[in-house]
């Protein structure tokens, strides 16, 4: 049982993620093939810990450069959850990549569906005596997204729009007057490496996310490369949390990383003790001839 909780409120439309830079395919389809392998990611997310109903997400990512010419294709699962609200999705990614001066410029297009689901009936009055919605939600939600990226050896930048159509939501919900839709969120990144010496290296990044009915929103971070293996970094995102990430290069194929979100900026750090987040990734060489060597990007 769920009290209380507002429908307005929907859902995690684009999922939220501490590791947007080791995990550049869920924001953009460009970044299809920018690791010159076969790269496949895992990463599962707890937010909020310690409230019932809090946003959970899981997704699985995989995407190579084709017969390692300028194609690239990327396909991505994910499983969102929050209180009675449950969405999935895979959404397949092709890139079309340019080499250009000491980089390459990559354009995608991303297209896919949603299952999304809510079940409204199980929301109650504070009471419990009393149904707030007359019916539930089942939708499947077709939708295509574009994307842009450059990259080169010391730096990155990318803007998508993972979601071109407002699919409607709510129109056939009964006792619901609002029309709650998919909303277009548009996503800025950016990264550049600085070496401090021949075995530390430093990377700020930065993601600008911006939807329609939402303030703009601001996440700034920077992570520390220690001998080319261990990743240190700190988070900053605007009107939610600082974060730590610890990132573990295990071999040239093989990425360990967590990051812990503190939540200590709302007054949401009151009632949980912070969101968890574990990827994995993983990369597999093309031949025994080919090495393939840990990516910055």
């Amino acid at each position: 049982m769920v009290y209380g909780l507002s429908y307005a409120a929907m859902a995690q439309q684009e999922v939220m993620f501490t590791q947007y830079m080791f995990n550049g395919l869920a924001l953009n389809p460009a970044y299809a093939g920018s690791h010159e392998s076969v790269s496949m990611t895992l990463l599962a997310r707890e937010q909020w810990s310690g409230i019932e109903g809090a946003p959970s997400t899981q997704t699985f990512s995989i995407h190579s450069p084709i017969n390692r010419k300028n194609i690239a294709l990327g396909l991505q699962v994910i499983h969102d959850k929050i209180t009675v609200f449950n969405q999935y999705g895979v959404n397949a990614s092709y890139a079309y990549r340019i080499p250009v001066q000491n980089g390459k410029l990559s354009l995608g297009l991303q297209a896919g569906f949603t299952s999304y689901q809510a079940d409204l009936t199980d929301l109650t009055t504070e009471q419990g005596n009393s149904q707030i919605f007359g019916s539930d939600v089942s939708k499947f939600l077709p939708n295509f997204g574009a994307g842009i990226y450059y990259y080169a050896k010391k730096y990155y930048l990318g803007f998508s729009i993972p979601q071109l159509i407002s699919n409607g939501l709510t129109e056939d919900v009964v006792g619901v007057d609002s029309d709650a839709r998919q909303r277009r969120h548009y996503f800025i990144t950016g990264g550049y490496v600085f070496d401090l010496s021949r075995h530390v290296k430093l990377k700020p990044n930065a993601l600008i996310k911006a939807v329609q009915g939402a303030p703009v929103e601001i996440d700034l971070n920077a992570n520390v490369l220690l001998h080319n293996v261990l990743w240190l970094g700190l988070s900053w995102r605007s009107f939610a949390d600082i974060d730590a990430l610890l990132e573990l290069q295990v071999n040239n194929q093989l990425l360990i990383g967590y990051s812990y979100d503190f939540a200590n900026t709302t007054d949401l750090r009151r009632v949980n003790s912070g969101s968890h987040e574990l990827m994995l990734n993983y990369r597999l060489r093309y031949s025994r001839k080919k090495v393939v060597t840990p990516r910055i990007f």
